[in-house]
């Protein structure tokens, strides 16, 4: 049996292609929509990819599966659990389609692929079993548990209502998960656990860096599964206590994966535009600018006026996903050597329409000739002390809820800036806006946000250390 997870770090999400060596026949599991490297690595390694499956409709990311069937003919195999409101809508009636349902099996060569309903994280989640009849096993070496069990966590039941917006499902989707969790202690220490994502997914409150697990250990050491030993009413208590805000964009995410993501064909190729150009297309209200720079300072400094601040860094899709309209035309303000890198970012989460790119030399060009660029003010968190008893000056803090549950400045706003999107309405308008976080990095993509929407901001590029703190 061939067995490789194939990992997007920004999205801390793993793909897995399991292939049969003797038929050379190989399924993917939870693909990502731009499938042309599922492909590529099967192709070298002398596998056809002809079926394609998923653990659930995802929420942050667009799935591949649509992709595969239209494309390259492959049949998907796909979750019929969770009730009629959880039926993928594209997948109804479909010629290349099977739909699962718990204990049910489908054959790729000589691996035997079983589904094991598995709610909680949504109701329709199924993970699978996965056993290599052809070496001569007759039973599972391993789950590919999807966004059920992770190394040292259990996927959150609350994105329904928190980020999918379907109000009063947190609390029953805690119990389904409670029940799911309670048949872990029923499987063999030795079963390999491979997970639909690692650290740094918003999938979960504490997951593991570590890129799977087995059983047995999980039992042992798991925080969540040690929270069932407790009982179901101590169990939802614990899983639902502390999860971060999930980033605006997942809500989108859940519905055109139900619905079917368009199909994307070949990556978009964007068309490089000098400095001027850039102005010019960012002036045109459809359009958006996206600055991928990792220098904040200097974008701070000289950017592009109402361009979106969102460095080429593990939270790229986060903040792009969190801040672009789908409907906007993007320019990208980025080296030529990593257009293909973000363009990719952008599509995996439904932005398509990126039209240009602009090295950020160009900028300083523009700046030379006296264009017009724009600037946010900095500040320490000393200034902040300065300036915060003024009447036309407000604090926010852009951190998680519970990072500012243990410590916050007095009279401080907290939005997280994932969610900042969704509630500008909240903040004054004749005030001029403190921004801050951490350590400056998220307050740097929610100072952007806020200038473009038109709000007077100064950001803190500063550490939140104890001597700032107030209670």
């Amino acid at each position: 049996m061939f067995f490789r997870q194939i990992v997007d770090d920004k999205l801390a999400q793993h793909a897995y292609l399991v292939g049969c060596q003797r038929s050379r026949e190989a399924v993917v599991i939870d693909p990502q929509r731009d499938i042309d490297r599922y492909v590529t690595i099967a192709r070298r390694e002398g596998l056809r990819i002809t079926a394609v499956t998923e653990t659930h409709i995802h929420a942050d990311f667009l799935s591949g599966c649509l992709e595969f069937t239209e494309r390259h003919g492959c049949r998907a195999y796909l979750s019929a659990e969770g009730g009629p409101d959880w039926e993928y809508e594209w997948a109804q009636d479909a010629d290349r389609v099977t739909l699962l349902r718990d204990g049910d099996s489908f054959i790729v060569g000589g691996i035997d692929i079983r589904a094991v309903h598995t709610p909680g994280h949504t109701p329709e989640h199924i993970s699978f079993m996965i056993t290599d009849r052809g070496s001569g096993a007759s039973e599972p070496m391993g789950m590919v548990s999807g966004d059920f069990i992770f190394v040292g966590d259990l996927g959150r039941p609350d994105l329904l209502e928190s980020a999918a917006g379907h109000a009063g499902e947190m609390e029953p989707s805690a119990r389904r998960l409670y029940g799911s969790a309670v048949r872990v202690f029923e499987l063999p220490d030795y079963l390999r656990i491979w997970p639909g994502h690692g650290a740094g997914s918003a999938c979960g409150k504490a997951l593991g860096a570590i890129p799977d697990t087995t059983a047995g250990y999980e039992k042992r050491f798991s925080p969540a599964l040690a929270a069932v030993k407790g009982g179901e009413d101590a169990f939802v208590a614990y899983i639902l206590d502390g999860q971060p805000e999930p980033p605006l964009y997942f809500g989108r995410m859940k519905i055109e994966n139900r619905r079917g993501p368009s199909l994307l064909g070949p990556l978009p190729r964007p068309r490089r535009l000098t400095g001027a150009e850039l102005l010019s297309v960012a002036a045109d209200p459809g359009a958006v600018v996206v600055d991928t720079r990792a220098d904040r300072l200097g974008y701070y400094e000289a950017h592009v006026p109402g361009s979106i601040y969102a460095p080429l860094s593990k939270s790229f899709p986060t903040i792009a996903g969190c801040y672009v309209d789908p409907a906007s035309r993007i320019s990208l303000v980025c080296e030529e050597a990593q257009v293909e890198e973000a363009v990719r970012d952008l599509v995996r989460i439904g932005l398509d329409r990126i039209t240009s790119w602009t090295p950020p030399a160009e900028l300083e060009a523009c700046r030379a000739n006296g264009s017009r660029l724009a600037s946010i003010e900095v500040i320490d968190f000393g200034e902040v002390e300065r300036r915060r008893a003024d009447a036309d000056v407000h604090v926010l803090d852009v951190r998680r809820a519970t990072e500012f549950a243990r410590s916050r400045i007095d009279g401080a706003t907290n939005i997280a800036h994932t969610r900042l999107a969704a509630r500008l309405e909240e903040l004054p308008r004749d005030c001029e806006l403190l921004v801050h976080c951490l350590s400056g990095a998220r307050a740097s993509a929610a100072a952007s946000l806020l200038e473009r929407e038109g709000f007077r901001v100064a950001a803190v590029n500063d550490i939140f250390t104890q001597g700032y703190r107030h209670a």
